[in-house]
């Protein structure tokens, strides 16, 4: 139940944050937060991440429909939490997208950093919440997932009796 309730609030703070920019865009044209490195810049994603793939609106919602039942089926599947929290902020991120172009047609980005001078990408909380997502996921894969013993011990089997059976 919590995992909902984590899925629903991550969901809500990203609208809510995407209304707010739509809102009131003509205050967010490079409104400066840190001079010279942060600034919140109000702007209409209809491609994907970085910018890519402009105008796919259709193969993104089609793409992002079958991500999802892919992820809630590992959820359901899965009881590691590492595993469900690192699903649950990915499923976030990719609703909160979801919502924007099925509803608006674009996304609403407003995250704008200069890291080093170098303009990194616009974006927003659903974005984050990706990102969040695929970094728990990599500690998962590289530090608690294993192999089932099954499939290891009759590989291991196989490799001392010799046999390549075909």
């Amino acid at each position: 139940m919590y995992w909902i309730l984590l899925i629903a609030g991550l969901i809500g703070l990203d609208q809510w944050t995407k209304w707010f920019f739509l809102v009131n865009k003509d205050n967010f044209k490079d409104f400066e937060i840190i001079k010279g490195f942060f600034y919140l810049t109000y702007v209409e994603n209809r491609g994907a991440a970085f910018g890519i793939l402009q105008n796919f609106r259709w193969f993104f919602i089609i793409l992002t429909v079958i991500a999802l039942a892919v992820m809630v089926w590992y959820f359901i599947k899965n009881q590691n939490k590492m595993l469900r929290l690192s699903l649950s902020f990915i499923m976030a991120g990719a609703v909160g997208n979801f919502i924007d172009r099925l509803f608006r047609g674009f996304v609403v980005d407003f995250f704008d950093f200069y890291p080093f001078g170098y303009n990194f990408p616009v974006f927003n909380v659903a974005d984050i919440c990706v990102n969040i997502g695929v970094f728990f996921l990599l500690i998962y894969v590289l530090f608690i997932y294993k192999e089932q013993e099954e499939d290891k011990v009759s590989e291991d089997t196989q490799e001392v009796s010799g046999s390549d059976e075909k």
